[in-house]
């Protein structure tokens, strides 16, 4: 399937304090990254490709477009994805990461904004964010490929030979069976007809009788 990347701007990180630890340095354990999209109309976002620095969990919320009545609500798509399994080592740390549609909590259509809410509790990292960030929608269908009406339709001429050619017709074959099996029916029912052709026994001891008298 086709992608096509989207035009985005990416806001200043902005740092949380809410629900994570902090360090030595008052470092929040916390960040956000608002991206807009100021030259696109709503779209289906299918592909989020970015390279992680030392972030451990991620998670990403969309605002998206329902109708000219409603305002955009955010709706949450992914909690809490891990990134760095282990928090000891840098597993993970500075990998390049793709994530799909289907990876989604929630449908991806009509996209007007994207958050996301990187978190790293350890006190080991002293920083953490996510660069390289690409962001990719749809791209046209291909067209069906249509196949000419003489692959599937040949003409006359064109037919292949048959593979089985000097072999009996199967319907010519089947009515010779049936005349066959009705003629001996007939034969079966007529007791006249199963003496003809045959030597009669009787009749050869009678006259043999009469000939001594």
């Amino acid at each position: 399937m086709s992608r096509v990347s989207v035009p985005c701007h990416v806001k200043g990180t902005v740092a949380l304090q809410v629900g994570d630890v902090r360090t030595s340095q008052g470092r929040p354990g916390v960040l956000v990254i608002d991206v807009t999209f100021p030259s696109v109309a709503p779209f289906e976002l299918q592909e989020i490709m970015f390279k992680n620095y030392y972030t451990a969990f991620l998670s990403i919320r969309v605002r998206q477009h329902t109708s000219a009545h409603t305002p955009a609500e955010w709706v949450t798509c992914l909690r809490d994805y891990c990134l760095m399994p282990d928090p000891h080592s840098e597993e993970g740390a500075q990998e390049y990461v793709s994530l799909t549609k289907s990876q989604m909590l929630c449908d991806m259509a009509s996209v007007t904004e994207l958050r996301l809410i990187l978190r790293q509790p350890s006190p080991l990292w002293l920083s953490f964010t996510v660069e390289e960030l690409q962001i990719y929608q749809q791209g046209p269908k291909s067209p069906s490929m249509t196949f000419p009406k003489w692959l599937s339709h040949p003409v006359p001429f064109e037919q292949p030979a048959p593979l089985l050619e000097g072999l009996p017709d199967p319907s010519k074959i089947s009515s010779e069976v049936q005349q066959m099996w009705a003629l001996t029916e007939i034969v079966r029912a007529s007791h006249t007809s199963t003496r003809i052709g045959r030597f009669d026994v009787d009749g050869c001891y009678d006259l043999n009788l009469l000939s001594y008298t």
